[in-house]
């Protein structure tokens, strides 16, 4: 784990973000390479194993994404954003975007000129 900070000026929190995110960073990973097993292999029961081993990865990274949720500031309003919505996710963010720039017009002091 690279800190691109004095480690002495990090406090543990952070640290412990820092962690995190390289965990999820390696769960991901591994999710990748057993996926790429599991789709290449030719014997049905290594494959079994293979995909065994993915979901469980995806299991330890899921439960680390969880725990950024509850311990990282921007995390919950994101993961509310965007998890579990249905369609495009790109529309997710534009009606996001909508709905921002939205409120930001109603919290102008509205047009000068008049």
């Amino acid at each position: 784990m690279a800190y691109t900070e004095p480690y002495d000026a990090i406090d543990e929190k952070t640290r412990d973000i820092s962690r995190a995110i390289t965990s999820l960073r390696e769960e991901l990973e591994a999710v990748d390479w057993y996926n790429q097993r599991v789709n290449t292999s030719k014997d049905p029961e290594l494959k079994g194993i293979m995909a065994h081993n993915r979901d469980e990865e995806i299991e330890h990274a899921v439960m680390t994404l969880e725990w950024l949720r509850r311990n990282m500031d921007g995390w919950d309003h994101e993961l509310k954003t965007y998890l579990f919505t249905s369609g495009s996710v790109l529309e997710v963010e534009e009606g996001g975007a909508e709905e921002s720039s939205a409120h930001a017009s109603s919290l102008s002091i509205g047009d000068l000129k008049k």
